[in-house]
């Protein structure tokens, strides 16, 4: 099926969806950017725009690749016109908002439009639950910033189709990410993985046993490129909070996913991260 992949729409032009685009552009392909906000495109478009000059600066990107790719990409606030072989989501990680947009996006599309959700912790079985055709649904989850990062899980629900899963695994080959398959479990693999170094990081600094700078200090001394509490301003809090309590509910209220009340704070007052100007740490 991936030859009859010629046209992909991207829903939600947020850091993630922008990445998303810009990535499938690059490979070749002509993309729809969504979003309800039309800020939030304009602001889409010029984060595209500096991220393959940046390329074409390191000598990564040649000028005309990155001329091609740009135009590849058109910008659309109207859902209507989310029509395409291919559509990926990457809209807000609550699973009601996500099926309404897939049965909105299955009444326009034909029934072979394969629908991939760029969750990253929610299952894939219970978002296509009620989507007609749900087995055209699929997890394709990228990682921030997608333009940049290689890996690409590819996640199959219950009702995915064996077509449909080889189809993505050739496309994220194709697109030149590094794949790996995933069962369709909470948090999938890197998610689970990685949750208990922002868990954990947090708990101590609510024991106060350290500061979160000495945290940081420590993880990066140790190998890792960014201490949790930047990584965490860099994911933004509010979308890394949303993964824990994501993860603390489908494990039953596990305590070891247990979400921190800082964060929760944080994410309450605002401090965001580096898109709010302010997190853990100041950015201002």
């Amino acid at each position: 099926m991936i030859d009859q992949i010629k046209t992909i729409a991207v829903a939600g032009a947020g850091a993630m969806g922008a990445g998303i685009a810009q990535v499938f552009a690059q490979a070749g392909y002509e993309v729809k950017l969504y979003d309800v906000n039309a800020a939030q495109l304009d602001k889409a478009k010029a984060g595209i725009a500096d991220n393959l000059q940046k390329a074409v600066a390191k000598n990564k990107l040649p000028e005309k690749d990155k001329d091609n790719a740009f135009a590849l990409i058109r910008y659309t606030s109207d859902v209507n016109t989310l029509k395409a072989d291919l559509i990926v989501e990457a809209i807000v990680e609550k699973i009601e908002i996500k099926r309404e947009l897939f049965t909105k996006l299955a009444a326009i599309n034909g029934d072979t439009t394969i629908l991939a959700s760029n969750t990253s912790s929610l299952p894939i079985t219970q978002i296509a639950s009620g989507i007609p055709h749900p087995e055209r649904v699929v997890g394709m989850h990228f990682f921030n910033p997608a333009h940049i990062m290689q890996l690409v899980e590819v996640i199959s629900g219950a009702e995915t189709s064996a077509e449909v899963l080889e189809t993505m695994k050739s496309l994220t080959t194709k697109i030149g990410k590094t794949l790996v398959v995933a069962k369709d479990s909470p948090g999938f693999i890197v998610n689970r993985v990685a949750r208990h170094y922002y868990v954990e990081s947090l708990r101590i600094l609510e024991e106060r046993a350290t500061t979160m700078e000495n945290a940081d200090a420590l993880m990066e001394s140790a190998g890792f490129k960014m201490g949790p509490f930047k990584l965490m301003d860099a994911l933004g809090n509010d979308v890394n909070f949303a993964v824990t309590s994501s993860l603390f509910n489908a494990f039953h209220q596990d305590p070891k996913f247990r979400p921190s009340r800082i964060q929760q704070q944080k994410v309450d007052a605002g401090h965001l991260g580096k898109k709010s100007g302010r997190g853990f740490y100041s950015y201002e």
